[in-house]
Parts: C-alpha cells; structure tokens; sequence
C-alpha cells in the first residue's frame, strides 16, 4: 500500500540506484548502521536484481556487510556476486570488506564494474587515491556521523572531518564520492542535505548521495543539494517507493 503519493519512482532515469545489503546471505536492513538492529526481508537477492534490472535500473548497489565488519568476504557471498553480476544490463557497485589494494583490483577483476572503498580510504589515501586514478572505477566511501567519517562498516570513528577527508583524497588523486549519513540510514528522514552541499563543490566527479530516502521526492531533493545519483534500500524493500 503506497503511504504518500510521490512514491513512483522512474529507475530509467538513472539518478537512483537500488541497493542490496548482505548479511549472512539475507536482504538485510540496518538501522543507523546497526548490525544489532538488523531487518531481513524475505527475497532472493538474485530475483530482486533482476526485478530491478526488469525496472530499467542500470546500476545495483551492493554492500557485503559481513565483509564490511570483518575484513574477510565469505565463499557463500562471493558465490552470491558472481550471479548478480551475471544479471542481464546491471552494473554492479561493490561495497564491504576492500581494505588493501589487491583485494580492489580482484574485486574489479571478477566481482563489480565499480567499487566503493572507505576504511582503506582513510588508512591509506595514497592508495586509493592512486588505483581510483589508474581504474576510473574507484569510489571513495565517505560514511559520516555528526560530521566525522566512521570506518569499519561504520563501527570505528576515524577522527577526521568530513570536509578535509574530501579533500586529502581527491588531493591524492580521488574523483568519485559516496556520501551517507549514518543517523539518517534506514529511517527514512531523508537524506542529509547539508551534508552533501557541504562536500560538492570539493567533489570533481560523481557525487553519489545514500541514507535516509523515504520516498520518490526525496531522490529530487539530494539532487538539488549536488547528488548525481542517490542510493535507495529499505524504501524500496517495505514499499514505501514502488517502480514506476
């Protein structure tokens, strides 16, 4: 049942991006970056994709969450990625658990057509910088929560200012950004729009906006705050935005 009227939203476009999270296998929804307040709903990834796909979706936001926590992508996801990139028109961008350069160019090799790196990213910006340079496939993960970056699936506060990530990593040679609000993820509040003005104009390439979406307005709203493309997950999962 649609909850407000702007809830159709147009995929074709390409300005919204449907997101899958694993979790031990499961569609799965955190709550502000929760793993202890986790929904599993009951899809197939794989189908779900390809429904999506169906809907004229171009890219598919993946997040390996297990991966993101600790460090290590099990052989039941890496299974699942190999069919959701096999989806017919989907493009795969890959998050969770990419924390040394080999590991992101095996992941570009076999795994996505785009990845997203955020611990690594503040470990070591020299790196990131340098492969999101070389590939052109390279996201830098930029998870935020009262204005300071959080890595480790959003579990371990960095220290560093969001402004001066941006630019320390695009000094390095960075172009593309994810940006989240962590209090705003899985509440469906809307997106955190001061936030993503306050990091566009430090952005030279794509800025991709994430957290908080409740409905169809909202992917216009991150857009007129800088957004080139917002990810969508939960809304789209319970309902609260259905396909036009």
């Amino acid at each position: 049942m649609l909850k407000r009227e702007d809830a159709a939203l147009d995929l074709r476009k390409g300005r919204a991006i449907p997101a899958i999270d694993l979790l031990g296998g499961r569609v799965v929804r955190l709550h502000q970056g929760n793993y202890d307040r986790a929904t599993a709903f009951p899809v197939d990834p794989v189908e779900l994709a390809r429904r999506y796909a169906a809907a004229g979706a171009p890219w598919l936001h993946v997040v390996d969450l297990d991966a993101a926590r600790t460090g290590t992508r099990s052989s039941e996801h890496g299974h699942l990625l190999g069919r959701l990139r096999a989806v017919p028109g989907l493009r795969v961008q890959l998050g969770g658990g990419l924390r040394s350069g080999r590991q992101i160019l095996a992941a570009l090799n076999r795994d996505a057509d785009r990845v997203m790196v955020g611990t690594l990213a503040v470990s070591d910006p020299a790196l990131v910088g340098r492969l999101a340079a070389q590939t052109g496939r390279v996201v830098v993960a930029l998870d935020c929560l009262d204005g300071r970056v959080r890595t480790h699936g959003w579990v371990k506060d960095s220290g560093a200012d969001a402004a001066a990530f941006v630019t320390g990593l695009t000094a390095a040679g960075a172009a593309d950004f994810l940006v989240t609000g962590i209090d705003r993820d899985g509440t469906g509040r809307g997106p955190d729009l001061d936030l993503l003005r306050s990091v566009r104009a430090a952005v030279p390439g794509l800025l991709l906006a994430a957290g908080g979406v409740g409905a169809a307005a909202d992917v216009d709203t991150a857009v007129a705050a800088g957004a080139d493309a917002v990810v969508i997950g939960r809304a789209m999962l319970d309902g609260s935005i259905t396909l036009a």
